[in-house]
C-alpha cells in the first residue's frame, strides 16, 4: 500500500495569481521524468517573475525538485524530495529549500495546491537528519526545530509511520507531541509516543492519522496519482473559498464551538464581495462550468 497525506504526500491549497509558469513537466511524461530524476541529479527550478526558471547548480540544491504541472493540470505544484543515501532524512539544508519553495508559491497566484512527495523507492521520509544533528553546536538545535516546525505548520501495509524519537532520549520536536493528540486523541498519542512504535499504513488509516490508503502499483508512485487526483478536484472551485474554508476549519477546530461558528462566519464575509461569488451563480444559471479568478 501507499499512504496518502499522512504520510505526508500533502495537498495544501494557496492564493491564486496570475502569470504565466514554463519549464514545466506534463503528466504523460511522469513515468520517465521519475526514472530521470532517480538516475541523475535533481535541480530546483524556480519560477522568475518573467515566467521563466531559475536553476541553481549547487549540489546541495539536488535535495528538493520543484515541479509545476501544466495543460489540465495547471495550478499544481510538485515539491520531490531527493536524498536517497540519507533515507529522506531533514537536513538544514531541506528546511532552508522547502521553506524558500512554500514562500515562493505562495506570492505566486496561479498555484492552487502542492504535491510533496518522495523521489526515493520505497521511503518517504527517516524524520530528522540525525547524523547533522550529532555535529549541530548545542546552539543551533533550537533553531532547526523551529524552523522545521514552522515549516510543518505550513505546508500501505509498506508504509511506515511513527514518532520514534524516545527511542533517541528526545522527544518529537517540529510539533508532533501537540498535531497527534489533535488528530487521534490524547491516550493513543501517548502511547504512540512513550512506545516509539511505528506503525503501518492501514493501521494509520484506521486511526485517522492518514486520509487515504491505496494500493501501491508497479511503479511505486500510487500515492503521488492519487494526490494528483484530489489535487484535480479542488483545482476547479473557488480559489478564495478554498482559502477561506481552510482558515475556518483550521482555526475553528482550536477553540469552542460558539467561537468556531464566529470565525466561519467572518470568512463567509470575505467570499461575498467576490467576483467569484458572481461568477458561480452566473454559471449555476447558465448551466456551464465557472470560470473563477480568485478575485
Amino acid at each position: 500500500m501507499a499512504v496518502i497525506v499522512g504520510c505526508r504526500v500533502l495537498l495544501q491549497s494557496f492564493r491564486q495569481q496570475t502569470g504565466t509558469i514554463d519549464g514545466v513537466c506534463r503528466l504523460k511524461d511522469h513515468a520517465k521524468y521519475l526514472q530521470n530524476l532517480l538516475n541523475n541529479k535533481l535541480q530546483y527550478i524556480r519560477p522568475t517573475s518573467n515566467g521563466a526558471t531559475r536553476h541553481f547548480s549547487s549540489d546541495a540544491k539536488d535535495d528538493l525538485s520543484v515541479r509545476y504541472l501544466d495543460g489540465e493540470d495547471s495550478g499544481i505544484v510538485v515539491f520531490g524530495i531527493n536524498r536517497p543515501k540519507q533515507k529522506n532524512a531533514i537536513s538544514k539544508n531541506l528546511v532552508n529549500m522547502m521553506t524558500e519553495a512554500v514562500e515562493s508559491v505562495k506570492k505566486n497566484n496561479k498555484v492552487r495546491t502542492v504535491i510533496i512527495c518522495s523521489m526515493v523507492p520505497g521511503i518517504f521520509c527517516a524524520g530528522a537528519d540525525l547524523k547533522e544533528r550529532a555535529k549541530m553546536q548545542q546552539s543551533e538545535v533550537g533553531p532547526f526545530v523551529s524552523k522545521a516546525r514552522s515549516l510543518i505548520s505550513e505546508i500501505a501495509n509498506h508504509a511506515k509511520l511513527g514518532l520514534t524519537e524516545t527511542k533517541l532520549a528526545i522527544i518529537p520536536g517540529a510539533g508532533g507531541t501537540q498535531r497527534l493528540p489533535r488528530a487521534i486523541g490524547v491516550a493513543l498519542a501517548k502511547e504512540l509516543i512513550f512506545s516509539a512504535r511505528a506503525i503501518d499504513g492501514t493501521e494509520a488509516k484506521r486511526l485517522g492519522l492518514v486520509s487515504h490508503a491505496v494500493e501501491q502499483n508497479k511503479s511505486g508512485d500510487a500515492a503521488y496519482l492519487r494526490a494528483l487526483e484530489l489535487a484535480r478536484e479542488f483545482n476547479p472551485n473557488g480559489p478564495i473559498a478554498i482559502r477561506m474554508a481552510k482558515l475556518a476549519i483550521s482555526q475553528g477546530i482550536e477553540v469552542d464551538l460558539n467561537t468556531g461558528l464566529a470565525i466561519e462566519e467572518a470568512c463567509y464575509a470575505q467570499v461575498i464581495p467576490t467576483k467569484d461569488r458572481l461568477e458561480g451563480l452566473a454559471a449555476f444559471k447558465e448551466k456551464r462550468p465557472p470560470r473563477f479568478k480568485g478575485e
